[in-house]
């Protein structure tokens, strides 16, 4: 069982938590690139572990996050002018480049060097596979770039998406590890999502299944077994890549897919969600599939990373498609279906009351190795 200390260990990630200094050390996934595209363009508020960030691509397309409040006056730079390799304040016109450091302060004289005391908390960035990366740990403690297979294959091989979730990091990723769930949650969209009907997708909608779950240095690999023809057993294996990341095994010649669960504070995470194929071009029909909300994508609100379907409209569950055995939980969408799942236990789930089975083994490692690992431990290459 997890005790409530142990749970608050792991739920907290925000500055100086343990958890929170764990994930400094990782590369952690800030925004699409698509985000700040152009040079110039209008900062964006980013939300990470609970610090409230600013981004934004400078004239010569230099990617910035920093923190999100003018050091004079403590104005949000969201209102700030991005302009001339740096972003303005509107309030006094102090402005700040990429780095964070101060480079105009125009009600003081250019030879007092008054500019040059001044810097905001900023990060290193990284742009690959379509994201922003940030690091935010020690400088000697960096780990080598995210080298994700998703994030290394050509941009037509690839789709990336993110949605806000209203549940704790933990409760999201945990579900991504439960391969057991899929044979209930998911089980009639299998036969009906164009992602992900195959056979091996037929197969998963076994419930009698058996778990081995084997530790590696950057995580875990979780294999389940279940029956398929006659005297033939499907192996179906995920894999958890320390702390934040998980890889959904694929279906026949189906794309792959994999999520990460950044915390934005300790009650809402953004879930990022990557298909790929690694040998061919993603086709028509599938981008059009996931950007209808196919597959682990959803449709969003338009301006926001909302889903359309949420907890303030219930779900949009379906009572008739869930009594007439059309959609195990009236939910449509296997990405929703987890997220009202999750979502549902709470903020932050109280791990405490639980009563955990043999297939909860992969969830029961994962706590166990998270609590244990050195912060400085860095490892992402997967």
């Amino acid at each position: 069982m997890t005790t409530r200390e142990q749970n608050t260990f792991l739920a907290q990630t925000g500055p100086g938590t343990p958890m929170g200094n764990l994930m400094r050390c990782y590369w952690i996934p800030a925004l699409l690139s698509a985000e700040i595209s152009e040079p110039d363009c209008p900062p964006v508020r980013v939300r990470l572990r609970g610090e409230r960030l600013i981004a934004f691509s400078d004239s010569k397309s230099r990617v910035g996050v920093m923190d999100e409040f003018c050091a004079h006056r403590g104005v949000s730079l969201w209102f700030g002018r991005n302009e001339k390799n740096g972003l303005r304040c509107p309030y006094h016109g102090w402005k700040y480049d990429v780095t964070g450091q101060c480079i105009e302060v125009p009600s003081e004289p250019i030879e007092s060097g008054f500019c040059k005391k001044i810097k905001l908390a900023a990060y290193d960035c990284i742009e690959r596979g379509d994201v922003i990366w940030v690091y935010m740990g020690p400088p000697d403690r960096k780990p080598p770039l995210p080298n994700f297979e998703w994030a290394t294959v050509p941009a037509p091989q690839r789709f990336v998406s993110k949605r806000t979730q209203e549940c704790n990091w933990l409760q999201a990723l945990e579900g991504g590890i439960d391969s057991v769930h899929v044979s209930f949650l998911h089980r009639h969209d299998l036969r009906s999502d164009p992602l992900h009907i195959s056979q091996g997708a037929e197969f998963t909608r076994a419930t009698n299944a058996r778990f081995e779950v084997i530790e590696t240095d950057g995580g875990m690999v979780i294999g389940v077994r279940r029956p398929a023809r006659a005297g033939q057993l499907y192996w179906r294996i995920t894999q958890w890549v320390m702390p934040f990341h998980t890889m959904i095994p694929p279906y026949g010649d189906n794309a792959l897919n994999g999520h990460a669960f950044m915390p934005i504070d300790d009650e809402n995470c953004m879930v990022w969600c990557f298909t790929h194929h690694p040998t061919r071009a993603l086709s028509g029909h599938e981008f059009a599939t996931m950007r209808n909300g196919g597959g682990i994508h959803v449709k969003l609100m338009p301006g926001s990373f909302r889903p359309v379907v949420n907890k303030d409209n219930d779900y949009m569950i379906d009572r008739v498609a869930q009594k007439h055995h059309k959609s195990y939980s009236g939910v449509k969408g296997i990405a929703m279906q987890d997220a009202a799942i999750q979502e549902s236990c709470g903020p932050i789930q109280d791990r405490s009351k639980e009563n955990l089975v043999s297939t909860d083994n992969g969830v029961i490692m994962a706590r166990a190795a998270t609590q244990g690992r050195d912060p400085g431990d860095g490892r992402q290459s997967a």
